[in-house]
């Protein structure tokens, strides 16, 4: 589930899924991503992104195996998607070549799917790997199918190990992502920096100028979007 963009290499989880005969067997894959057709976009990468999927599917005989979903989904509509998966005890697969945080992976966690998260950028910090989720490496073909191939394996040894796996991802994330632990954090940033602000006498014209120029061309033009948004609700 995300943009239908190179760096977010659903093409390359639809061609690692194609190179798998055995995964194929095991598996049905779904894609929730953009537009279905290129006249759809204006967007030459989502466009030229479009067209490799297209070429994969054909290429690897895809068709009845993979369902791709070009819409995009409120948050309410999401999580009913994840719930089904969940529901299905299927699993989710972020495949990213880089990804800053992994919004994704925290609401497929939550929901108690088995999730396998790129090993390039933030989902190091959310997942455990082995033990509330796993890291693959999307550049590896072979091995990223091995991993999941090697989970659902040992799902059909042990009937529990999917819902011991499911646990670990909602606990990891009611005790370390909530808003609540969020704001907390944030908060302490706060005190800790006006504390510091208070008894420093350093310079700091740099910086404030730096700050100012932030929430001037940034923070204040979007919470004024925000407002708007919301009173036109």
């Amino acid at each position: 589930m995300a943009r239908l963009d190179r760096i977010k290499n659903l093409t390359g989880l639809a061609e690692l899924f194609g190179k798998s005969q055995e995964l194929q067997e095991k598996c049905n894959l779904i894609l929730v991503a953009g537009k279905l057709r290129v006249e759809e976009t204006e967007d030459y990468e989502e466009a030229e992104e479009i067209k490799k999927l297209y070429a994969i599917i054909d290429q690897y005989n895809l068709h009845g195996k993979i369902r791709w979903l070009g819409v995009r989904l409120s948050k309410s509509l999401s999580g009913e998607i994840y719930r089904v998966i969940a529901d299905a005890q299927g699993i989710f697969v972020q495949p990213a070549l880089f990804e800053a945080f992994g919004l994704t992976i925290l609401e497929a966690m939550i929901t108690g799917i088995p999730t396998f998260g790129t090993q390039f950028g933030g989902p190091l910090e959310i997942i455990q790997d082995g033990v509330n989720g796993f890291y693959i490496n999307p550049t590896n073909h072979q091995e990223t199918a091995q991993r999941i191939l090697d989970f659902l394996s040992k799902c059909e040894h042990n009937p529990n190990y999917w819902y011991e796996i499911s646990t670990r991802g909602i606990d990891r994330v009611y005790s370390t992502y909530t808003w609540n632990i969020h704001t907390t954090k944030l908060l302490t940033l706060a005190r800790t920096y006006g504390f510091w602000n208070y008894s420093s006498k350093e310079n700091r014209e740099d910086m404030l100028r730096y700050i100012e120029s932030l929430f001037y061309l940034i923070y204040k033009p979007r919470a004024k979007a925000l407002l708007a948004e919301h009173a036109n609700r």
